[in-house]
């Protein structure tokens, strides 16, 4: 997870698949670090387009 701004590499992780459950906690943990986000850019993959983070607030 990159912020665009600043180009600092937030979150990196590596694995043969991700899910969309995994997804969400590395932003929980990145939120509890640096604050909410004003706006969240992401392409379709598909632990991105998950129920589970559609759910994710």
């Amino acid at each position: 997870m990159v912020d665009d701004f600043t180009r600092e590499c937030l979150a990196l992780a590596a694995d043969t698949s991700l899910s969309g459950l995994r997804v969400g906690r590395e932003l929980d943990r990145i939120v509890a670090l640096r604050g909410r986000p004003a706006m969240i850019v992401s392409d379709n993959g598909t632990e991105l387009t998950s129920h589970a983070m559609l759910r994710w607030r």
